[in-house]
């Protein structure tokens, strides 16, 4: 059931700061209202007016004296504080509040905002807004928004962050003949956000695709948790706004540099099955395409074109969307050689020339949709003195009643002259464009779509493991009370340990002697580090020795490592120096986190050793949700995978043992909000067992322990 039914189903709306003046924002939500046939009750609130377009005009919302669903508040921000105390005392369910003036003008504002959530919290009230346009559903029917009209009924939602984008959108809806199921405006998102929103469109059976215009995300998690379950019922097409590297912050960690400030945002929406736009353009492409057609079965592609070129292109587009051109059976191609003239193409793209006419269309279109390789078809027609646009139109709408299962697209590559040929087909519920790429990347977005929906059924969250949370937690009490951030290297082996990620053990020596103890605990060879969380590259100032084999060796390493700091480094805080069993050589990789503001912990995989910055083979997912097949999906996207499945005749590495330390990994960081950066780099692969040589953590003060 729609959790928002009565914000857009409302037995009743009161207006508040409704106004008979033309030109002001109360009336242009009264008008909206009356011309929209809402059937329920509406009462319009100002104390100077006795009545507003038909309607009883009441002096507060108190003296209503009935129950009200949604209060649209039109009045100055200055005043919406003691409106909205009115509303709550008068049980209002639902507060739409177009008033400005709130955190986007500043400190004040967001005084104001913060005081106006909380009135809602005392008393139940849920609210939209501030700083909106309002909502619409041409369902219920309901407009309580000042855009100019109401838009057509259909079956897409568009929820938008920004009021302005709604307003263009809403305007250019009409003259494109483009129907809605819902508007809704949400402004600043106090406190009903882009999930509700999603959700409440998922239940909502007039809506068949949800579009989303944001430009950030308030709660990450319950986005990822909602949104999963939203898209497994219906297309989510987000267009994110804000995609630039600029804003990437400085990172102490290899995984932290690598993760750029737009890389959760398409990492989440991937993960949650959401289609994320590249413009607005491809937006609302999408929906119409998935609106209109049914979702392809496959990546299969046929072709048919009056011209070699377009074909060309398209043929291009469709490698470059990760689609495949369909390869046809014989009978097809024998049915396509008895109905086009010799010079035709029978081989994808089906050429059927420039002087075809609908019946060439028609056989050649025929031929393909009924091959049982063909997925989806695309027809292209440039015009020529012989072509038939009008019926050409015609004769595709009849084929695709006759294949209801196979989508068709269409690109009619011209200007005035196929103006009502392209008016036909869209009529007839096919997406029609000037260029054929718009068509490919709304058919890739639609199997793409289908291949993420059939995972998002088919996983299973990660098991919870044996894990010594209190181990961890006596650790970071540790390096708190000694007022750092960056765990030592004996330290955060002692974390890793507690979750059972395999590591090499790390002892921490303070004297020569003592490294020559744990050294001969440990079993020659050993290697020798620095120990200091102010130190990330030791090995540039001569604070790692490898190699080593006795205790002479071992002693004299010691001192050189620490002469050799102090030297590079004199003032930098020095705990000793690490000791570390050296173990065999194998494939380096790199695990890793860095926490994502809003998606919480972003886990890294990818070629480790010295090449991580270099070659930057690293792929991406969240922590939140993660599962075994997107652990295998992250170790399969990088060049590194080659190595590890055993390259040239080379023994396979464990990769088992590689995704069970992913696991791991995640399971850590995101039972410790407080580590905010992790690197397991190198990651040794072998035959049998993966171990992390080096482990780097750092940790918060901000997030504390329980």
């Amino acid at each position: 059931m729609d959790a928002l039914q009565n914000l857009f189903r409302p037995r009743s709306v009161a207006v508040i700061g409704a106004s008979s003046t033309r030109g002001k924002i109360g009336h242009a939500i009264m008008t909206n209202l009356q011309q929209s046939k809402y059937a329920g009750e509406v009462f319009p609130v100002n104390p100077r007016e006795k009545e507003i377009l038909g309607y009883p005009c009441f002096p507060d919302i108190g003296s209503i004296g009935r129950s009200v669903d949604v209060a649209v508040i039109a009045v100055p921000a200055g005043r919406s504080l003691e409106v909205a105390r009115a509303c709550g005392q008068a049980k209002v369910k639902y507060l739409v509040v177009v008033s400005a003036g709130f955190k986007e003008i500043g400190d004040a504002g967001l005084k104001r905002e913060k005081e106006l959530l909380a009135i809602c919290r005392e008393t139940g009230m849920r609210m939209v807004g501030p700083n909106v346009v309002g909502i619409m559903d041409t369902h219920t029917p309901i407009n309580a928004s000042f855009a100019h009209g109401f838009p057509l009924q259909g079956k897409i939602a568009f929820i938008s962050q920004s009021g302005a984008m709604l307003l263009a959108i809403f305007d250019w809806s009409r003259s494109a003949g483009l129907g809605f199921s819902r508007f809704v405006s949400m402004g600043n998102k106090a406190d009903l956000n882009e999930v509700d929103f999603i959700m409440s469109a998922a239940d909502d059976p007039n809506t068949g695709v949800i579009l989303c215009y944001m430009e950030d995300v308030v709660d990450g998690s319950r986005f990822l948790r909602s949104v999963r379950e939203a898209s497994k019922r219906k297309p989510v097409i987000i267009l994110k706004s804000g995609t630039s590297q600029a804003g990437a912050r400085a990172a102490s960690s290899h995984t932290g540099a690598l993760a750029g400030s737009d890389l959760a945002y398409d990492t989440a929406f991937r993960q949650c099955g959401v289609i994320r736009a590249r413009d607005m353009s491809d937006l609302f492409d999408l929906a119409v395409a998935f609106v209109n057609q049914p979702v392809p079965a496959g990546r299969r592609l046929a072709i048919v074109t009056n011209s070699g070129g377009p074909g060309i292109i398209a043929t291009d587009s469709v490698e470059r969307n990760g689609l495949k051109m369909a390869r046809f059976e014989k009978k097809t191609i024998a049915r396509l050689r008895e109905a086009l003239p010799p010079e035709a193409n029978l081989y994808n793209p089906v050429d059927v020339l420039g002087d075809a006419r609908t019946d060439r269309y028609r056989a050649a279109l025929q031929a393909v949709l009924a091959d049982d390789n063909t997925d989806a078809a695309l027809v292209l027609l440039s015009p020529a003195a012989v072509t038939e646009p009008e019926e050409t139109a015609r004769a595709v709408l009849e084929l695709k009643k006759k294949y209801p299962d196979k989508p068709v697209f269409a690109a009619y590559m011209g200007g005035e002259g196929l103006t009502e040929g392209s008016r036909i087909l869209s009529g007839g519920g096919i997406p029609c464009y000037t260029f054929p790429e718009p068509a490919i990347r709304s058919i890739a977005g639609m199997v793409d779509y289908a291949e993420m929906t059939k995972r998002l059924n088919g996983e299973q969250q990660l098991p919870a493991g044996t894990e010594d949370r209190k181990a961890v937690k006596a650790v970071f009490y540790d390096v708190l009370r000694d007022r750092r951030l960056v765990l030592l290297g004996n330290e955060a082996t002692q974390v890793a340990q507690a979750y059972n990620i395999p590591v090499a053990p790390v002892s921490l020596a303070r004297t020569p002697e003592e490294a020559v103890h744990f050294a001969r605990e440990l079993g020659y060879p050993v290697v020798l580090k620095i120990a200091s969380p102010k130190i990330i590259h030791k090995s540039d100032v001569g604070g790692v020795k490898t190699g080593l084999s006795g205790p002479d060796e071992v002693i004299e390493a010691y001192r050189s490592i620490m002469d050799s700091v102090r030297h590079y480094m004199p003032d930098t805080p020095l705990y000793g120096v690490e000791v570390q069993k050296m173990m065999p050589k194998g494939h380096e990789t790199i695990i890793g986190m860095s926490r994502d503001v809003q998606f919480g912990p972003m886990i890294a995989f990818g070629l480790g050793g010295i090449y991580v910055n270099l070659l930057k083979d690293v792929s991406f997912r969240l922590g939140e949700g993660l599962t075994r097949q997107h652990i295998r999906e992250m170790i399969a996207e990088t060049k590194a995978y080659t190595l590890l499945r055993g390259y040239r005749g080379s023994e396979p590495a464990d990769l088992e043992a590689i995704a069970d330390t992913i696991a791991r990994v995640a399971r850590l960081t995101l039972d410790f909000p407080e580590i905010t950066e992790l690197d397991l780099n190198p990651v040794i692969a072998y035959p049998q067992g993966a171990v992390a040589l080096d482990v780097k953590i750092t940790i918060s003060y901000g997030n504390h322990l329980e």
